[in-house]
């Protein structure tokens, strides 16, 4: 049963972090576009799908941790350092993407479709801001999963 587990949870971490890491990424230099051209109906078309789909798999993200506390309950390492580290960084990361990016995105979004209004570029870059920070936060993530300070294992 932990091998299903585990295997479920590094499947949703990639299936479901991955698209919101990439498409928050890509928000920042679309918004951009979008303001230096804004007649521009593809450019909005393209923030859209970029927020929709960061909205979308950050849903589905929620399958990430529960499978994970499932995975670490059945390892029986829900005590261990590395894990609480881990647990604290992936709350980090989704707070800055519930509280920080999506809200960003939604006024961003807002802002560029009504004609004449100016988010300007510092919305921009501070959007990519915490974007980057997220993006670490989760590379984090994935690096202690991988060492996991203390493993038996030897890997």
């Amino acid at each position: 049963m932990t091998k299903l587990l585990l295997s479920l949870h590094v499947l949703a971490s990639v299936l479901a972090i991955g698209p919101v890491t990439v498409a928050a990424s890509m928000f920042p230099k679309a918004l951009r576009h979008a303001h230096s051209d804004p007649g521009d109906r593809e450019a909005l078309t393209n923030l859209r799908m970029l927020h929709r789909i960061c909205r979308v798999y950050a849903a589905i993200g929620i399958a990430v941790p529960v499978f994970g506390f499932a995975t670490a309950g059945s390892l029986g390492v829900l005590g261990s350092g590395w894990l609480i580290t881990s647990i604290l960084l992936t709350a980090a990361a989704a707070a800055t993407l519930a509280l920080l990016i999506l809200p960003a995105q939604d006024r961003a979004l807002a802002t560029a479709q009504s004609p004449g209004a100016d988010s300007g570029p510092h919305s921009a870059g501070r959007l990519a801001m915490h974007t980057g920070v997220f993006n670490l936060l989760w590379a984090t993530v994935t690096i202690l999963m991988i060492i996991r300070p203390g493993s038996t294992t030897g890997v």
